[in-house]
């Protein structure tokens, strides 16, 4: 009620003074944001432009908080500032400036804001009335958010329905936005959100509703996620089938040795996991076998042609779902299955062995035929003169210091064969006619000149 009885009787005092003639695009040379925000405990200025000058001109004028209360803050002028002293937290005017500073905000100094200037213009009688407002936010941090679940019981799917809330102790402003396993979970026919998106509702739950969820809780200071909250849900049973590791199986129909000990099990996506019965099936009667999910067959046991059922019933969903097989019995040889297979490995694997040792060879026969080179040796052997191709044939006078000397000779009468092998050092000179030949005969024929003798 204050703010507005002072802002009467500015209204007054201007309507008293505005003559014709009053420029009325002054009220543009008052300029102020619309919407400031700011943090809890830290100070913010409400920033006012003026675009005329503050020194040459009379004003005066006031701030007040008109949302949620109507409280006048400060009345002012050019000179004096007059803060209401009733407030704790009054905020502070530094004239000529007419800019409104809080110190520190607190969650009481959000609302609506409004100032009033009336402008005295050198020249011109009347004052100019200029009115602004803003609108003041106080962000407080959030903290970290919790879900909760409602109901709390197990979910069934296409049954029931469930509602995740996320929730701060602390926070203004705040928005939440929903993940699932790391992931944003969008609006869609079945997951609708309230306008803070703090409220996520799910209707009916199904399969792929299964997973991790977190909420982040975000304002315009800060944001906070939220820890995992597992949502379960009850489902199935789908995609039944019947396995085995013993025999062959073609559209249904298993085919068995008969010696052999058949093993099946009885598979389906469920949670939880079903029950399950196996059941025989004649033209005449059906019979129960065993509840579980594994049946074995013994050997002796095994029909022939016989159909079997697999049923899976799921307790919480109260679902179900069956399939049919047939077990026959066949002659299924493993063991030469088995060995044949080994022998192509064997085989393969000597061919690999045969080739690389080919391989090998071959490259160590190029290599050698590239260095050693067979054609150019005897070539070269063909070019070489007589005396070397002969090689090591020698006259025994190719080396004449060797045979000089002093030599005895003996005549034995009958034993002239052996003589001359023992005196074949003699046998190419021209001069020897026998064996009586003196020592200065010998001498005599060695040549003077040896070394010339071998060059020749």
């Amino acid at each position: 009620m204050e703010c507005v009885g002072v802002t009467m009787f500015l209204l007054m005092f201007t309507l008293f003074l505005i003559v014709p003639g009053t420029d009325s695009k002054c009220i543009e040379c008052v300029s102020l944001q619309p919407t400031q925000h700011g943090k809890m405990g830290d100070p913010m200025l409400l920033k006012v432009e003026t675009h005329f000058d503050v020194h040459n001109v009379r004003f005066q004028g006031s701030w007040c908080k008109i949302k949620p209360n109507n409280t006048i803050l400060v009345t002012f002028n050019n000179i004096n500032a007059i803060p209401n002293l009733r407030l704790k937290n009054s905020p502070a005017l530094n004239l000529p400036d007419v800019s409104l500073y809080f110190e520190h905000l607190v969650e009481d100094t959000q609302g609506e804001y409004e100032l009033q200037i009336n402008i005295i213009f050198p020249g011109i009688p009347s004052p100019v009335a200029v009115t602004k407002r803003v609108t003041v936010t106080v962000s407080v941090p959030v903290s970290m958010p919790g879900i909760t679940k409602t109901p709390e019981a197990e979910l069934v799917e296409d049954r029931d329905n469930v509602t995740l809330t996320c929730s701060v102790e602390h926070g203004t402003n705040v928005q939440f936005k929903w993940l699932k396993n790391n992931r944003v979970v969008d609006p869609s026919e079945r997951h609708t959100f309230s306008q803070d998106h703090g409220t996520l509702i799910i209707n009916p739950v199904k399969k792929e509703d299964i997973g991790q969820y977190n909420c982040e809780a975000q304002n315009h200071i800060s944001s906070k996620l939220s820890k995992q909250a597992e949502l379960i849900v009850f489902y199935g049973p789908y995609n039944l089938a019947v396995n085995s590791d013993q025999g062959l199986k073609t559209a249904g129909v298993f085919m068995v040795n008969p010696e052999e000990l058949a093993f099946f099990e009885c598979i389906a996506d469920s949670n939880p996991p079903n029950t399950c019965i196996w059941i025989s099936k004649t033209k005449n009667s059906t019979e129960v076998l065993m509840t579980g999910p594994r049946f074995e067959v013994k050997p002796y046991e095994l029909p022939q042609g016989k159909e079997f059922l697999c049923r899976a019933f799921n307790n919480m969903t109260k679902k179900q779902d069956e399939t049919k097989f047939t077990l026959v019995m066949a002659s299924l040889d493993r063991g030469k299955a088995k060995y044949s297979q080994e022998g192509s490995v064997l085989s393969s694997m000597a061919f690999i062995t045969i080739s690389s040792v080919l391989i090998i060879v071959c490259m160590m026969f190029v290599l050698l035929r590239k260095s050693c080179h067979p054609r150019r040796m005897i070539k070269t052997i063909y070019r070489r003169p007589v005396t070397e191709q002969r090689g090591l044939r020698r006259s025994g006078h190719e080396d004449a210091t060797e045979d000089f000397g002093i030599y005895e000779f003996v005549s034995v009468p009958g034993k002239m064969e052996s003589t001359q092998a023992s005196c074949r050092s003699l046998t190419r000179l021209d001069s020897v006619k026998d064996l009586h030949t003196t020592i200065y005969d010998v001498i005599k024929h060695v040549p003077e000149t040896p070394t010339l003798s071998l060059l020749k």
